[in-house]
Parts: C-alpha cells; structure tokens; sequence
C-alpha cells in the first residue's frame, strides 16, 4: 500500500484498523468489491488503495450516511466546503459550543438530512460513537473535549478518497438481501453486519438490527452461487465473548482477529485485548489463501 489511507472521519465499529489484516485474506485481484453494511466504507477505501477490485460496490441502509459516501466520491471539495461552514459556525458559541451541536442535531432529525450535517455530528459526537434513537433519530452527545475534523484535513482526505473511487462506484440504500442478489461468482462480498447485542434499545448503533438465523440463512445463497465473501462478526473481550458463532453447516473457516486494547476496559483500569471474529467462505478457502490463525 503507497502512502497512508485516507479516512473521512471517526467512525465507531469502522476496521479502518483492521483493514490491513482483513486484506491479507482477500484475493490479489477480482471483478467487485461489495460491501452490503459499509458504514464509512473503510474496507472498500483500503482495497481501493491497494488496486485489487476493477468495481465498488458501497450500501447501507442508512440512507443519509449513503449520501456522504456519495458526496465524497462525486463532490468532495463541494462536501468539504459545507462542512467548513457548519464547523466554523461552532465558534460563534464560544465555550457554549455544544449548543451549536443540538441545533445541527435538531435540524438533521426534522428533516435537514443532508451529508454535511450528518458528517458534522458524526465528527463531533462522543468517540464517533453514533447513536439512534427507536424513531430513527439521531440521539449520541458532542463530545465536549475536541471540535470534529478539522475542515481542512477533512477536504484532504476526501478528495484522496474520490480520486481511488470515482467512476468505479455504485452507491445503494437496500436491504442486504438484494445486494446479495446482486452478487456473481469473480465478486468478493465484504460483510460487516450489526454485531448482535448492539441493536436493540433506546440508543442503537444502527437503524435496524440485523436477525441472527435470517443472517445465516442468507449467507447459504451465496454458498449456492460460489461467491467469495469475508464476514467480520462479534469477537472477544478479555474472557468475555460477544454473541454466538455462525452455523458450521456454512462451511466457513473461523479466525480471530487482534484488534488491540479495549478502550473500555482500559477506563476501568483493565488491558484486555478484543479480539474480532472474521469468517472466510468455503470458496475462499478452496483458493488456498493464506490462512494464518490468531488464537485468543
């Protein structure tokens, strides 16, 4: 990989992080990269980078963080410019600054749903910790120590984004079940689904959960087409674990993942290391990739 990847901010439960070992068991070169759950697209930024995929393939179904993807790609100076003038107007309010961030938070969740009030909140809000309340809005906190992204650090990086990306992306707010229709055989399909346990409640990661044996059951339609796919999902925490593994009926070889020092238990006076499941499909490993276990 020549030169650092570029982000677009902050982002909770991105594997920008992790990128570099999810690529280890990716093939050298294929037709589309897609990625059903992109959050901030971190894996398809990376692969991008490294020139594996000839096309992206980038949904969400948070339609609104879609957007942002999309400006980034098309119009980053444009989307940059935006966000210079909501981030600059925070210091208006002096050390009353966070009121500024409830008034873009009041406008996003009645109606003004545009990329560059969502990415000003995202940049803002608590550790990029986003947050949804049961009616869809957004709810997370700003977080009262730092001002976001700075505007111009931001516009570089977006517009390093759009120069991997654009021309080769396709941009969909479906739900995964049709993105993986979409899917033929020369495609890898990146899947990052909500982890379980984190989207249920009053303050949800996620604008809807994702159902466990639904999930699992679909994961066998692309079993039946042959299609690569990689799925990151629930991990360990110290001697904690997060949710149940995927079915062995779908034939997919299990490894874990170092993700490094949970940033929770180290507030409470703890280092345990997290470690992230990825599961790799059955054609996959028929390839013979590399497949270097980390045992917990």
């Amino acid at each position: 990989m020549n030169g650092k990847t570029p982000h677009i901010v902050q982002y909770q439960g991105s594997k920008r992080k992790l990128a570099p070992q999810i690529l280890q068991y990716m093939p050298k070169h294929f037709n589309r990269l897609i990625e059903p759950f992109s959050g901030m697209a971190a894996i398809t930024i990376a692969t991008a980078m490294e020139h594996r995929a000839n096309f992206y393939v980038i949904n969400d179904l948070n339609q609104p963080l879609v957007e942002i993807l999309t400006q980034v790609v098309h119009h980053p100076s444009q989307l940059a410019d935006e966000y210079r003038k909501i981030w600059n107007e925070q210091f208006d309010y002096g050390e009353h600054h966070a009121e500024h961030f409830y008034m873009i938070r009041e406008k996003f969740n009645h109606g003004q749903k545009n990329a560059a009030n969502l990415l000003y909140l995202i940049a803002r809000c608590v550790k990029g910790a986003v947050r949804y309340a049961e009616n869809g809005n957004f709810n997370q906190s700003p977080d009262k120590r730092r001002h976001g992204t700075n505007p111009d650090t931001l516009e570089k990086n977006l517009c390093a984004i759009s120069h991997l990306l654009k021309g080769k992306t396709a941009f969909f707010s479906l739900d995964y079940h049709e993105i993986f229709e979409m899917a033929h055989q020369g495609d890898l399909v990146y899947i990052d689904p909500p982890y379980q346990g984190v989207t249920n409640g009053k303050d949800s990661r996620y604008y809807s959960g994702v159902s466990f044996d639904e999930f699992a059951e679909s994961i066998q339609l692309l079993n039946r087409k042959h299609i690569d796919y990689l799925i990151s999902y629930d991990g360990i925490c110290g001697e904690k674990e997060y949710g149940k593994d995927l079915p062995e009926s779908l034939g997919c070889k299990k490894i874990l993942l170092n993700a490094g020092l949970s940033s929770q238990s180290t507030l409470l006076g703890k280092k345990s290391v997290t470690f992230e499941s990825l599961y790799i499909s059955q054609s996959l490993i028929l390839k013979q990739l590399p497949l270097t276990e980390v045992t917990a």
